[in-house]
């Protein structure tokens, strides 16, 4: 019998946000950069994939389209509460580009309101601890996980 995928969360989250360029609208939009013209020209993405891209986030309910002008007709894009969920995934994955795609170099910042610089870093919401790879137990999806990690 041939075994059936995996039920996974990451692969739903990966088929809404998985595309080329996608992430990189989420980013934009939180950068505060909500015009189409400003979307392209800080993405250089060609206008067609913008646009269907923008429409499945519309669709999927990420992204909201509001119009502020009407003559001519212009609509901005703005997160939902959805697409603002995605701000930790957003600074996890700079974090984890500055440090293994760029040696370290930061190309922006982020200050919390307390003043101190942001790092991102995973919590255990119970016990306050730092999550690591290693404390993790895996249960649940289609099948067991094959991958034995090691209790250092």
């Amino acid at each position: 019998m041939k075994p059936t995928p995996r039920e996974c969360s990451v692969t739903d989250a990966l088929t809404v946000l998985g595309g080329r360029y996608t992430l990189e609208i989420a980013r934009e939009l939180f950068y505060g950069n909500r015009r189409f013209v400003d979307l392209v020209a800080q993405l250089g993405a060609p206008r067609s994939v913008l646009s269907n891209r923008l429409s499945m986030l519309c669709d999927t309910g990420v992204v909201e389209r509001r119009r502020y002008s009407e003559r001519p007709p212009r609509e901005e894009y703005l997160l939902t509460d959805s697409g603002r969920d995605l701000m930790p995934i957003l600074l996890a994955l700079k974090q984890w580009g500055d440090r293994w795609c760029r040696d370290g170099e930061q190309t922006v910042e982020f200050t919390h309101r307390c003043g101190d610089q942001l790092e991102v870093g995973t919590v255990c919401s119970a016990c306050r601890m730092p999550v690591r790879f290693e404390d993790l137990t895996i249960t649940g999806g289609s099948h067991p996980p094959t991958l034995d990690v090691p209790n250092n």
